[in-house]
């Protein structure tokens, strides 16, 4: 468990493990470099300050620092340095700081007064979310861990809200990590009553009320989509649903996440290669369980109303069989020609209940489409929907905190690809725009709410690391969805 804290104060007295100061091109000293005199060993090693180029100074008697060991990292040019950047290498440079337990960083004081609180919960968030690892299931662990993270500032801002800013960095990356893990855990660990128990142990610690429909309620309540994707499995499907009070009668943001814990293509199986990461199917019923525990944990003033639609799509004699027609809850038919187009299938079910409640928005995350990162690669969410406004903004919020987001059209006139013979609207259509068209499947369910979906196909699973985390599972977008929520309560 790592603890955050923030101090104000000079680098050169801040007793830590490794502390880690920035160096500019040119070389150029950031914040922190000067005091601990570390500037002539830095260049002394041919570095100037361009991206990459570390140096690790153990403590040496006579040197005129308290920490243990001192990083200096290169970050290039100073131009341009601003709190996204400061994340994005202090996450690269965490695994570092694991084998000191306690790190100390003194980026946020690159960003100046004006961006304080910004640089310094991402700083936390970087160090936090970087050092993150799933080792949950090695016999022979590496044991290290970074314990504590403290952000140095500067004596001139609010310490007040610095430290508020730290806390919030805090509860974000458990909530980010908590998600990594329940995406990383095999899908032979996680069935759908087995990711509604975590939902459930969460849902109490947090003070959030949930419900799981189990099978005979998904039956009663016309829930067909979620039970026709889980015929084929020996686990039966749920729903979760989850409710958090932050706003007294405001109407709620209505959350849906896709919870397919594993998705083996149905009838329509998937190459076997194809299926090694199909553990991440889950990653937006992930994504939205955490963003429930984060809001929660954070007070945010809002009302929150989840449905979370968990199915394990499997094939066997009882599996939906491509032909077969569906009727969802609300009553709208939909024509089933590949059981591997199943999200949109879960998703529609809980889009419909959500929107019976007449929530005043309601966003979506799924690992929906193969055609989303085709559009837009691995690391950019697709972002569409009803409402431009309410899209701009998502997007707005993922750049802010550095998971960028596009928007793409919902075009109308892609509605006649997915027009069925036989029921009202089929699962799939032909091969060109693929997320359009999942998108505008999922657009029948919502009625005339606003209503945003969010492709995470690319960004919530990575097949190697990144600057943010090893490989495997990545949180993506809860930190996103946390600050629209922000700034949708300030509002």
């Amino acid at each position: 468990m790592t603890t955050f804290s923030y101090a104000a104060g000079s680098a050169r007295e801040v007793a830590t493990g490794l502390l880690v100061v920035p160096v500019f091109e040119g070389p150029e000293p950031g914040p922190g470099v000067r005091e601990t005199r570390l500037l002539d060993a830095y260049t002394a090693a041919r570095h100037t300050g361009k991206k990459g180029e570390h140096l690790l100074v153990t403590k040496r008697r006579g040197d005129r620092f308290a920490a243990d060991a001192v990083l200096l990292v290169g970050v290039g040019p100073k131009d341009g340095f601003d709190a996204n950047a400061m994340r994005r290498v202090l996450g690269r440079v965490a695994g570092t700081g694991r084998r000191f337990g306690a790190v100390a960083t003194t980026f946020a004081q690159a960003a100046g007064a004006r961006q304080a609180t910004e640089a310094v919960q991402a700083c936390a968030e970087g160090m936090g979310l970087g050092a993150y690892r799933f080792d949950r299931y090695r016999s022979d662990p590496d044991g290290t861990a970074i314990t504590k993270v403290t952000v140095v500032g500067s004596a001139r801002w609010d310490a007040k809200a610095m430290k508020a800013a730290v806390k919030r960095a805090g509860t974000i990356v458990e909530a980010v990590c908590w998600a990594r893990d329940l995406v990383n855990t095999p899908a032979g660990d996680l069935p759908p009553a087995a990711l509604a128990d975590a939902a459930k142990a969460m849902a109490k610690q947090a003070e959030v009320t949930c419900k799981v429909w189990t099978e005979t309620q998904l039956k009663a309540g016309g829930f067909n989509g979620i039970l026709g994707v889980g015929k084929g499995s020996a686990n039966p499907p749920r729903m979760i649903e989850l409710t958090y009070r932050g706003a007294g009668r405001r109407k709620p943001v209505g959350l849906v996440g896709k919870g397919i814990t594993f998705d083996s293509g149905g009838l329509s199986l998937k190459p076997g290669d194809a299926m090694e990461t199909m553990k991440c199917d889950m990653g937006g019923a992930a994504a939205m369980l955490a963003t429930i525990k984060a809001a929660a944990a954070l007070k945010l003033k809002v009302n929150i109303h989840a449905a979370i639609a968990c199915s394990e799509n499997m094939p066997s004699g009882t599996a939906q069989r491509p032909g077969d027609v569906i009727t969802h809850r609300g009553g709208t038919t939909s024509e089933v020609l590949n059981t591997d187009a199943e999200g949109r299938l879960v998703m529609a079910d809980a889009l419909a209940y959500l929107a019976e409640g007449n929530p005043e928005l309601i966003i979506d995350a799924a690992t929906l489409t193969g055609a989303c990162m085709v559009a837009l690669g691995p690391d950019i969410t697709g972002a569409m929907g009803t409402d431009d406004d309410l899209v701009r903004r998502i997007v707005a919020a993922g750049a802010t905190v550095g998971e960028p987001t596009w928007q793409l059209p919902l075009h109308a006139a892609y509605r006649s690809m997915i027009e069925s013979k036989v029921a009202d609207i089929k699962n799939i259509g032909k091969r060109w725009g693929g997320a359009i068209t999942a998108g505008l499947f999922l657009r029948e369910f919502v009625g005339d709410t606003p209503w945003c979906h969010l492709d995470i196909a690319g960004p919530a699973f990575r097949e190697s690391a990144d600057d943010l985390g090893p490989a495997g599972a990545t949180g993506v977008p809860i930190r996103t969805l946390i600050r629209f929520l922000e700034e949708h309560a300030a509002a």
